[in-house]
Parts: C-alpha cells; sequence; structure tokens
C-alpha cells in the first residue's frame, strides 16, 4: 500500500499535465497546420511577399492585442479598443494637419504639427480614455464589460464629433512613413509589433507589477490579502490597452493616409479573439503574450488564405466566431482537468 499510493497519484496527476501541455502546444500547432494546408492549395501563400503582408495585416490588430492580453490576464474585458483606435486616429491627424476642417483649429501651431506631436497626442488621449475607463471598473465596481460597452460608444461618438463624420486625410511623408514604410525588407508596424510584444512579454514575465497581473486575475482576494493594490493593477491594465489603442490609431491613420471615425469597427471581436485563441484565459491568471502573437498570427494566416481560395468574406466571419468558441470551450475544458 506504501507503494502503490505515489504511484496512483502520480498516474492521477498525468493527465492534467498532458491537457495543460495541449493547452499551451495547440495554437502553434494549429498555425503550422494551417500553413502546411494553404501552402498546398495555394503555393503563393507562402511566398515572402504574401508573408510580409500578412504580418503588415495583423500588426496593428497585434499591438491592440498585446494591450488586450494585460485586461483579459485580470479576468476583464475591453470592447473599446476599436473606437478608441478611430478616436485617437483622428486627434492624430488633427494635430498633425493644425486642425480639422476649420473647426479645430490649434492656436500654437500653423500648418500641423510633425509627426512626433501627433503620435504623442494619439498615446496620451488613448492612455487617458483607458484610465477613465479603468477608474470604473476598478474604483466604482462596474462590470467591464458594461464600461467598455459604453465606452465603445462614447468613444465612437467623440471620432464623429473630431472628423465631423468625414475623414481627414493628406498627411506628409514623415507621416506617413511609420505605416507603409520599410526597414529593410520588413514592414515598419510590423517592427513596431514585435518591439511593443517584446517589451510587454518582459513586463509581464519578468517584472513585480507582472506578477501582480497575474496574482490578481488568478485570486483577487488571495492578491488583496498579500497586500496589492487591486485597485491599482485594474486601472492600470486599462491604461495600458488604451495606450496600445492610440499608437494602434496613430499606426492606422498613417498606414491608410486618412483618418475616419468608422475606423477600426470591429476591431475589438479580432482582437479577443486573438487573444483567447493564444491560450489567455478569459478566467484570468493563466496566458501570456507569446501566445497572444501566436493567435494574432494565426487569425492573420486564416483570414489571409481564406482570401487567397476565395472564399465568400460571410463565411470568413462564420469560421472566426466557431474559432472564438472552440477557443474558449476547450479553455473551459482544460480548466476543468487541470483542476
Amino acid at each position: 500500500m506504501t507503494i502503490l499510493a505515489p504511484l496512483s497519484a502520480a498516474a492521477q496527476r498525468r493527465p492534467n499535465h498532458l491537457a495543460a501541455t495541449l493547452a499551451k502546444l495547440a495554437p502553434a500547432i494549429f498555425l503550422v497546420l494551417l500553413m502546411i494546408l494553404f501552402t498546398s492549395l495555394a503555393p503563393r501563400f507562402f511566398s515572402s511577399l504574401n508573408l510580409f503582408n500578412v504580418l503588415r495585416q495583423v500588426s496593428i490588430y497585434g499591438i491592440l492585442a498585446v494591450g488586450m492580453t494585460f485586461v483579459i490576464l485580470t479576468r476583464g474585458i475591453d470592447l473599446s479598443v476599436g473606437s478608441l483606435a478611430a478616436l485617437t486616429g483622428l486627434v492624430a491627424a488633427v494635430v498633425a494637419k493644425g486642425g480639422a476642417d476649420g473647426r479645430f483649429v490649434l492656436p500654437f501651431v500653423s500648418g500641423g504639427l510633425s509627426w512626433p506631436f501627433a503620435a504623442l497626442a494619439a498615446i496620451v488621449v488613448g492612455g487617458v480614455g483607458g484610465l477613465i475607463q479603468g477608474f470604473f471598473v476598478a474604483r466604482l465596481s462596474v462590470p467591464s464589460f458594461v464600461v467598455t460597452l459604453g465606452g465603445m460608444t462614447v468613444f465612437r461618438g467623440l471620432a464623429l464629433i473630431v472628423g465631423n463624420g468625414g475623414p481627414i486625410s493628406g498627411f506628409d511623408e514623415a507621416f506617413g512613413w511609420w505605416g507603409r514604410g520599410m526597414i529593410g525588407p520588413a514592414p515598419v508596424p510590423v517592427i513596431v509589433f514585435v518591439v511593443v510584444a517584446v517589451l510587454a512579454g518582459f513586463v509581464l514575465s519578468a517584472t513585480r507589477y507582472g506578477r501582480a497581473v497575474y496574482a490578481v486575475g488568478s485570486n483577487p482576494e488571495a492578491a488583496r490579502l498579500c497586500g496589492l493594490n487591486i485597485s491599482g493593477v485594474l486601472a492600470s491594465v486599462y491604461a495600458l490597452t488604451g495606450l496600445a489603442a492610440g499608437l494602434g490609431g496613430f499606426l492606422l491613420a498613417s498606414r491608410l493616409n486618412s483618418a475616419e471615425a468608422v475606423a477600426g469597427a470591429q476591431y475589438e471581436m479580432t482582437v479577443i479573439a486573438a487573444v483567447v485563441i493564444g491560450g489567455t484565459s478569459l478566467y484570468g491568471g493563466r496566458g501570456g503574450i507569446g501566445g497572444t502573437v501566436i493567435g494574432v498570427l494565426l487569425i492573420g494566416v486564416l483570414l489571409n488564405g481564406l482570401v487567397i481560395l476565395n472564399v465568400s468574406p460571410y463565411v470568413q466571419q462564420l469560421l472566426i466566431g466557431a474559432i472564438i468558441v472552440g477557443a474558449v470551450t476547450f479553455d473551459v475544458f482544460v480548466k476543468g482537468r487541470v483542476r
């Protein structure tokens, strides 16, 4: 009996370890299989030109998804990132142009400011917008779904006011370089995405703040008893998501050479899907930036491959929705097995 008991316990732990390992590797395995499938059906899919095109397409989604990872790790959600990206893109456009159709004219500049001021304005506005939402979630205990659903509408309305329902376009070459420029063979937005992902990964894995984010998501009450400032951590993750939305809004306006209120529509669904598919649990406390990057690439590869194969956009939406449900279902299954 003394010998058999430890063996029995080890045997019971084995399925749990297998489920946890499978949960970590499943997105990467699926991504590789998907690339092999599309390459076999359409060889031009694996061309360097197309692969860089995929990376360029997902770079802005990816930046927003990095911010969303922090929020979901704390058991929250942010439905406003697409609207906030549209608003911050218009803010960057107003600063770069010196005004908008004669309605908003910056008193301290004639003809607009250079791109650093435009980018800074977009990032600051995004951070402030995220922080305001974080205040409602952290201090007033309003559910994040409700707060950010309202924020999605408010930010979109502000974007309509700033742009007067129309676009602001025609930026200088330096502004446009951030969205359409290249450094060697790599598009600039892709490099920005990589830098943001590396910094965020370092913060989550190697800093006290990152450990606090995981602790709050895993067990808020235990984190509070350990002396963590729960409200501060919660407010900060929404501010970080706002900063990411601001940067994404600036890059989107730069890439399109135009900023308008309808930009970023439904980005929140794609971003949330990427984070969840990448293995970050909606129950909080589990996941990371590496998985989010894989999730972003997976969605980008899927959409690009379906376009190359001339699959209907309606079917594409259906598949993305099915993948989201499947990812969440798998997350629930794995959580139960590990438990």
